[in-house]
């Protein structure tokens, strides 16, 4: 193919994948209420992490400030639906334009690899989703630095805070597919993470610690023991120094 012949290829597949965001978009848009209930059920304390906490005796009241900011918060939140949803043909589309440049071994290899990382990212957002977020929610929403300040959070900080912290665990959560990506180029080997294990483990408390400053000991190991797993699968997936060389 020509230059022209593979920017219109390029053309003909990012059209494809708008539209598939697109119409998953509308699919969310249209069912609002079953979308919203979903994302602002940590915001109840009959939400399965609080009642398994114990922590049920939980109300966050939602306040709006704007004039168009709820239907605002509507349409972005469809496209972010929208763009999870359809992540799954976007990526199958974009592969298949790069995939006859590459050789069928690296196919093969490729096809793994955006498997693996679409598995971790999606991993990343239910963790975040059932554990993180809820116990952020629970201890933010509450905080006060005196009983003369009272809390009024508004729906926009909400769904910021939400989709932001989402997509941070879920970009932690592809430190395997990094780990074995940087292990094929030589970078990182298995025997190296064993060596700086328990560093690691000690940066991993500290994270957990500042992204849940709740207090409590069982509250901050629901959210470092999934991260150091995380730590002890990249050892797993990563080359040894032996292999390496070979």
């Amino acid at each position: 193919m020509t230059f022209w012949e593979h920017l219109e290829e390029l053309r003909g597949t990012l059209l494809r994948a708008l539209a598939a965001v697109m119409l998953f978009a509308v699919v969310a848009f249209v069912c609002k209420d079953a979308m919203f209930s979903l994302i602002l059920a940590p915001t109840k304390g009959n939400f399965p992490t609080y009642r398994l906490l114990g922590t049920s005796d939980f109300v966050l009241q939602l306040v709006n400030t704007g004039l168009t900011e709820q239907f605002m918060v509507h349409v972005r939140t469809s496209v972010y639906i929208g763009l999870i949803m359809a992540s799954p043909y976007v990526l199958y589309v974009l592969f298949r334009f790069i995939a006859p440049g590459l050789y069928a071994s690296e196919r093969k290899l490729g096809w793994r690899i955006a498997g693996s990382a679409y598995l971790m990212l999606i991993m990343g957002a239910v963790v975040n989703y059932l554990i993180v977020f809820p116990l952020a929610v629970r201890f933010l929403g509450t905080y006060q630095v005196s009983v003369d300040v009272a809390n009024m959070l508004t729906l926009q900080s909400y769904m910021d805070a939400f989709f932001g912290m989402t997509l941070a665990l879920s970009l932690c959560f592809e430190l395997p597919v990094v780990c074995y990506l940087m292990g094929r180029m030589g970078i990182l080997t298995a025997e190296l993470m064993r060596r700086f294990r328990r560093h690691v483990f000690v940066g991993i408390l500290i994270a957990a610690a500042i992204i849940t400053p709740t207090g409590d000991v069982v509250t901050l190991m629901l959210v470092a023991l999934p991260l150091y797993a995380l730590y002890e699968a990249s050892i797993f997936v990563a080359p040894n120094r032996s292999k390496t060389n070979n």
